[in-house]
């Protein structure tokens, strides 16, 4: 993982490629087996879409199908809305792909450092 500054805030981007002995690179990231399943990616700007992962390439470009963004909070741009807008067939750089992760098995929970009161986990024995 490498950490880069960039505007006063660390962003750690993980290095696709790495030497084996033989001193042949390879890519340490195995996207092959997203094809054709859903995949959420987060883009270096705060953006977040989910799509079908089409194809990829050793530089991390993505191509996504029947792709959706999610919208930003116009008050908070760090914070995610429910708001979506279908975007269908994109092509993602891969100098802004900062997180790919699959759909099967994410679920949102709540934030364990809130309060109770404003929407944060509760915890045992409280």
């Amino acid at each position: 993982v490498r950490v880069k500054l960039s505007g006063g805030r660390r962003v750690a981007r993980l290095t696709a490629v790495y030497a084996t002995m033989s001193g042949k690179k390879e890519t340490v990231l195995d996207l092959g087996k997203f094809i054709d399943k859903g995949v959420r990616v987060k883009l270096s700007g705060g953006r977040e879409v989910t799509g079908t992962l089409k194809g990829f390439d050793q530089l991390l470009n993505l191509v996504l199908d029947e792709c959706v963004e999610f919208l930003r909070d116009l008050d908070d741009p760090l914070k995610i809305t429910d708001q979506t807008r279908s975007l269908g067939l994109i092509v993602c750089r891969g100098t802004s792909v900062m997180v790919v992760s699959g759909l099967d098995g994410m679920e949102e929970i709540a934030n364990p450092f809130l309060p109770p009161d404003e929407g944060g986990a509760v915890m045992a024995g409280e």
